[in-house]
């Protein structure tokens, strides 16, 4: 079993903090379509991937094609391609039950991760996950009752769209680590650049597409002055920190834990967002949030125990 290390443990907590601000960037772009917000921040994501490349071009010569491709292809299912999964699903679905759905990402790949992996037996997992589907439900359980979606094909085809976003997380959590395993040597910050100006270069090449879709409002709105306070400041923030930095953590923790606990750890992600969509609503939580959020960080401590106690792997 891969060691467990308290850096792992911190890098990926670190990574669930910066990925919890993309549940606020709805509420900060003012007239801009989150697709704006999103075109701008890969596109940044990339800039500042070329410069940290540049910076370390000493750690690249050993860098092949296959790497680069590899790379990309990762940042497409776990940036872009999750992104534009999750959109669509918000479009059809609303903004209240994809988020509920995307909350499933740790639960499936604690269990996808042990099950290909086998770090551990399946016993000590079982009391933090179903501590971790009994938070979910609590911290999402009276959203979803109160959402309103208009029709059912429509929710139909949002649920679809939602449950292939948790899909595309999960190959990427899984295909993220075994890339790493076979590249000890790789060092984070160049993989996750690696991972930014692939995500970069194909969204240059959805922007036809998403333009012809009439996806973006900033043609019309402009990307002037103007655009400073609602997209531009925004999409450097995302970039910089949930891009850049939830990458590079994530790395981090992909190299130093066994997936089903990274995976576990995600849960900080929901317990994150729960706090900042309450800042930004300017409301103290219900009593079923603040008992989820507790049942939800209760699983992820007895995970990191689970997986820090000595056990003989037993039969499932």
């Amino acid at each position: 079993m891969k060691n467990v290390s308290t850096a792992g443990i911190a890098a990926a907590i670190f990574a669930s903090f910066t990925w919890s601000m993309n549940f606020v960037a709805p509420f900060v772009v003012g007239n801009y379509s989150i697709f704006d917000l999103a075109a701008c921040r890969f596109l940044l994501s990339g800039l500042i991937g070329m410069v940290i490349l540049i910076a370390s071009a000493h750690l690249c010569r050993g860098l092949t094609l296959r790497d680069w491709f590899v790379a990309g292809g990762l940042g497409f299912i776990g940036y872009v391609g999750y992104f534009l999964t999750v959109m669509v699903a918000a479009v059809y679905a609303g903004p209240v039950i994809p988020p509920a759905f995307l909350g499933l990402v740790p639960v499936v790949l604690a269990i996808a991760g042990n099950y290909r992996g086998r770090s551990i037996s399946w016993l000590p997992l079982l009391i933090p996950l179903a501590l971790a589907a009994t938070g979910l439900l609590l911290v999402n359980g009276s959203s979803i009752m109160q959402a309103d979606v208009q029709g059912e094909k429509s929710l139909v085809t949002g649920i679809a769209f939602a449950i292939a976003a948790v899909a595309l997380w999960t190959w990427f959590g899984i295909a993220n680590q075994n890339a790493l395993l076979k590249r000890p040597n790789m060092d984070a910050r160049v993989w996750t650049t690696l991972m930014m100006i692939g995500g970069s270069i194909q969204t240059l090449a959805f922007l036809p597409i998403g333009y012809g879709m009439d996806l973006f409002r900033a043609p019309d709105l402009g990307f002037g002055l103007g655009a400073i306070r609602n997209l531009y400041l925004p999409a450097l923030m995302l970039a910089a920190v949930a891009s850049i930095g939830g990458a590079w953590a994530w790395t981090i923790a992909s190299q130093r834990l066994p997936v089903a606990l990274a995976g576990q750890l995600l849960m900080t992600e929901i317990v994150f967002a729960t706090c900042f969509g309450l800042m930004v609503q300017h409301r103290l939580p219900t009593i079923a949030e603040a008992a989820g959020m507790m049942v939800l960080v209760l699983g992820v401590v007895m995970a990191i125990n689970a997986f820090h106690t000595p056990r003989r792997l037993r039969a499932a």
